[in-house]
């Protein structure tokens, strides 16, 4: 597909670029032309299928390890990420769950779960950030989630840590719309990835998603990338603060 979208010249930070989502939203900006910086803590060197598929469109594809959940880690990645000084699009894709009742979620699992969910993305943006503010220019998409605005079953920290990435989103384009910054996100409802592996793999649970679905399936990982592309162009330059559903109907049921 040909998406009248120009991002030539630009370059992409996209995390959790290893598969999923991430990998789709990476393929899909290099085809409407950017470089892409991609990373995950299970990147290989050589960049893997995501590499190939950025190359495959002509760009070029930097591979990082950065693993999210360590806080010196996130902190020492986000200031190199910085002061490469050409990033002028930021996807904060990456994310884990967690599933357990909430009587019982264990206090290691909403750690790890807010780390990575809320922690990095906002260490992230601050850093590479400054640059676009100060260079009156730049594109932050967030991946929110349809939690970001339930409360999910069994999900507790997974729904805590993206309800907090809305109020960042908003937070964020209150302070650096004016400047130039365009700050948004997508909320994708249930995609088919290694994330909801275990819902699909329980019939009953599936069934029960999909019958409130009012489109009745399992969205693809380059449904959402194609959103992320539009709001990391210039088609979007008057859109701020504003969480894109991507989601087959789920939240206007």
């Amino acid at each position: 597909m040909t998406l009248p979208i120009d991002l030539t010249g630009q370059t992409a930070l996209v995390t959790g670029a290893s598969r999923g989502i991430g990998r789709a939203i990476c393929a899909v900006l290099a085809r409407a032309g950017a470089d892409i910086v991609g990373t995950a803590s299970s990147m290989p060197e050589d960049g893997g299928e995501t590499a190939h598929l950025v190359r495959a469109a002509g760009r070029h594809f930097t591979a990082e390890s950065c693993d999210l959940g360590d806080r010196d880690a996130t902190l020492g990645f986000a200031a190199r990420m910085a002061n490469r000084g050409d990033i002028s699009i930021l996807v904060n894709n990456a994310g884990i769950i967690r599933r357990a009742p909430a009587s019982e979620h264990p206090i290691e699992d909403w750690d790890a779960v807010m780390a990575v969910n809320c922690d990095a993305p906002f260490i992230l943006t601050q850093a590479i950030g400054r640059g676009m503010v100060e260079r009156g220019y730049g594109k932050v998409v967030f991946i929110a989630s349809v939690l970001s605005y339930q409360g999910g079953i069994n999900v507790l920290g997974y729904a805590a840590s993206k309800g907090a990435v809305a109020q960042l989103i908003k937070a964020f384009a209150n302070e650096w719309a004016s400047s130039g910054v365009n700050v948004n996100g997508i909320a994708p409802g249930y995609v088919a990835t290694d994330n909801t592996a275990a819902l699909q793999a329980d019939s009953a649970r599936q069934k029960a998603l999909m019958d409130r679905v009012p489109s009745a399936r399992w969205g693809k990982p380059e449904e959402i990338a194609e959103p992320v592309a539009f709001l990391c162009s210039d088609l979007a330059r008057f859109i701020h603060g504003t969480i894109l559903p991507v989601d087959g109907g789920w939240l206007g049921r």
